[in-house]
């Protein structure tokens, strides 16, 4: 599959819990708005220099529709790969293989959890810009990144997802 080339994107300051727009559930949107394709840039724009960043959902930089950004290229537990990729309105429709594993998230700096997620999803989207209907099915990193951001786009944050307290860990600085 091949995604559209984006715009020349913008990079917008990242907000943090508690941010009333990481709550709350995101407006679907018209994916052929060019505010929106400027969005989906400017989130990938944004992602692409934000270090470790993998994937960005507009409530993160405070604008609470649906709409996400995801890239784990080069990822070491990364298995399918679809490359740099924005979604509008996006929906799991199938989720299997569950399994726990640590996740990190921009609005969220200072903690790590552990979250349980599916190994393997199918999600059906449209995309910015052209409104084309998309499935994609993807697995192992890739799979728990989509989740994370849609999930952002639901008003849900990963630490609502932790097993519990003893699932929280405090984020790791590498010099």
């Amino acid at each position: 599959m091949t995604f559209p080339e984006l715009p020349e994107g913008r990079v917008l300051p990242v907000v943090t819990a508690p941010a009333t727009v990481l709550s709350t559930v995101g407006d679907e949107v018209d994916p052929t708005d060019p505010a929106v394709l400027q969005l989906a840039a400017d989130l990938v724009a944004t992602m692409k220099v934000s270090a470790g960043c993998v994937g960005l959902a507009a409530p993160q930089v405070g604008v609470g529709v649906q709409v996400f950004c995801v890239n784990v290229v080069g990822h070491p537990k990364a298995a399918t790969v679809h490359g740099t990729f924005a979604l509008c309105n996006a929906k799991i429709i199938e989720a299997s293989r569950w399994k726990a594993g640590r996740e990190g998230c921009m609005s969220v700096p200072d903690l790590t959890g552990d979250v349980k997620r599916a190994g393997r999803i199918v999600v059906e989207a449209v995309l910015p810009g052209t409104g084309e209907a998309v499935t994609i099915t993807t697995d192992a990193f890739e799979a728990r990144a989509l989740q994370h951001e849609i999930d952002h786009c639901a008003g849900n944050l990963f630490l609502d997802k932790v097993a519990g307290a003893h699932a929280i860990y405090q984020r790791k600085v590498y010099l």
